[in-house]
């Protein structure tokens, strides 16, 4: 299962429509997304929902967005947020059992708006959104748990911010 921070609703828009623009169409399967963790075990799910609620009792909260990141063959967006470390390290303690190595990181948070491009391309589309862009600050609405389904995403739950 995956986990991620679920974004406002203009800015998923936003999102969604320069990884529409920038993306591969035949390897975009997915909305944009903040990935928390890629690969939690399925037969635990009712404990990851569970926890997932528990962390979501909380006021909603902006995630700045710091800057455009080259993947080497993509671009993302770089996200911040001290409530968005914080959540992340409550349930980084609370999956540990089942924490990957990718998992067990330091969070990088960010949106991947293009990838599996080659690296000039993707230099291209970091450098001419780069030359527009200004920080700024965009609502974490709640937690979203998905099941990886070999490219799509099937919706398991949401849990939105509620404190």
């Amino acid at each position: 299962m995956v986990v991620t921070l679920l974004l406002g609703a203009e800015a998923q828009e936003r999102f969604d429509r320069l990884r529409a623009e920038h993306f591969p169409a035949d390897r975009n399967h997915l909305a944009a997304h903040v990935t928390l963790f890629h690969a939690l075990p399925g037969e635990e799910r009712a404990t990851v929902d569970a926890a997932l609620a528990t962390v979501a009792a909380r006021p909603p909260f902006d995630v700045a967005v710091t800057g455009v990141q080259l993947l080497g063959r993509g671009v993302a967006y770089r996200l911040a947020a001290p409530e968005l470390s914080a959540l992340h390290g409550e349930l980084a303690a609370e999956f540990d059992p089942w924490l990957t190595r990718q998992d067990r990181q330091r969070l990088s948070a960010h949106v991947t708006v293009q990838n599996k491009v080659e690296p000039e391309r993707a230099r291209a589309l970091r450098d001419r959104l780069e030359a527009g862009f200004a920080p700024h600050a965009v609502p974490a609405r709640g937690l979203g748990l998905w099941r990886y389904l070999g490219g799509p995403w099937e919706p398991l739950a949401e849990h939105p911010f509620s404190g």
